[in-house]
């Protein structure tokens, strides 16, 4: 019997030995030479193109590699694609779904918890000004009034605190709700895919899109990428937020249209950004969102990176995954359940391996 063969698109095992552990069991594992830092640093986007034969993909989700439906076509007997990353948003989803081929994701909390205190990060330094008082007294300057932060919590002199405005509940936007109790500040949710217990167990109120945008000072993205939330946040949205609200997107780059930000935020229509990500990675040196200065606080799409973390936690969960698919059995994660159908029939209790 011909080797199963599993095709690492994008590799995260510096070391190797996820690798040389499914070589023991029987396993063909094909390894590029690029790293994935390396590959994720590159400007240009490519389409992938896995071995013919490939049983199974792995890797993570940037866009410096795209898996299209011809990508998926080009291995006829590819059972699936398991990635190290949370996100999966550079696969054609309905193309797998559609020729029954099972995506999986690694939501570890090191990486998504990691997001939750970099936004955490993210808004209190936009809020309490802490780049521009560094900046200040670096270049020889002292106190100045305009630097002052904004109060966080409610006061007994009446004041009632921010309201924080969270665009999906779920583990990242949830961990991000519960590092702000603490304030007993307001907080907004809106998630139509998750249930009331969510909203109560993560002390948020739920609202539609309209009426967080209008409340809150502070509107902060955590959902998936799909053809539903790409451009979520336009000119549109931009012009139902306070005019001192700031913006935080520490999802995907293509959810907030960054064209619209540049242009809300170049008239003062909102007070400020902080986005790890933006829609072409890294962006082009010329990108006008780079010329905002203070009002705009940009992060190379590594919030998630804190020392001890990283995509590492992943690699026995993905090859968890290679060793559940190629002896036919459905594995954990899977996020096009859709899909299983139509996998069982073609793929479920034949094993490889």
């Amino acid at each position: 019997m011909a080797k199963a063969i599993a095709d690492v698109f994008q590799p995260v095992d510096v070391e190797g030995d996820s690798y040389e552990r499914m070589r023991a069991k029987g396993i063909e594992v094909i390894v590029p030479d690029e790293a994935w830092a390396d590959a994720a640093n590159r400007r240009e986007r490519i389409e992938a193109m896995f071995d013919k034969d490939a049983d199974i993909a792995v890797g993570i989700s940037n866009r410096s590699k795209d898996l299209t439906r011809a990508t998926l076509e080009n291995s006829p007997n590819l059972r699936s694609i398991a990635y190290y990353t949370v996100g999966y948003d550079n696969v054609d989803f309905d193309a797998a779904t559609d020729m029954g081929i099972l995506i999986t994701h690694s939501p570890t909390e090191p990486n998504w918890a990691g997001v939750a205190e970099g936004t955490f990060a993210f808004i209190l330094a936009m809020l309490k000004q802490v780049r521009e008082k560094d900046r200040h007294v670096k270049q020889g300057g002292w106190r100045d009034m305009k630097l002052a932060g904004t109060y966080i919590g409610p006061r007994l002199d009446g004041y009632e605190g921010i309201t924080l405005g969270i665009i999906g509940l779920g583990r990242i936007g949830g961990r991000l709700a519960d590092l702000f109790q603490p304030w007993r500040i307001k907080i907004l949710a809106y998630d139509p895919y998750v249930d009331q217990s969510t909203f109560v167990h993560h002390n948020a109120k739920p609202v539609d899109m309209e009426t967080l945008l209008r409340e809150s000072d502070v509107v902060t993205c955590h959902c998936n990428l799909t053809k539903e939330t790409t451009n979520l946040i336009g000119a549109k949205e931009l012009d139902q937020m306070k005019s001192t609200a700031i913006l935080v997107n520490a999802a995907r780059g293509p959810i907030v249209d960054v064209d619209a930000l540049f242009d809300a935020l170049d008239k003062d229509q909102i007070a400020g950004a902080a986005l790890d990500v933006l829609p072409d990675e890294p962006p082009d040196p010329q990108s006008p969102i780079l010329g905002l200065g203070d009002k705009v606080l940009l992060s190379p799409h590594m919030v998630t990176a804190n020392h001890g973390t990283g995509l590492n936690h992943a690699i026995p969960w993905v090859e968890d995954v290679v060793y559940a698919v190629l002896k036919g059995e459905v594995p954990a994660h899977v996020v096009n359940e859709d899909a299983l159908p139509k996998w069982l029939e073609r793929f479920g209790g034949k094993s490889l391996i």
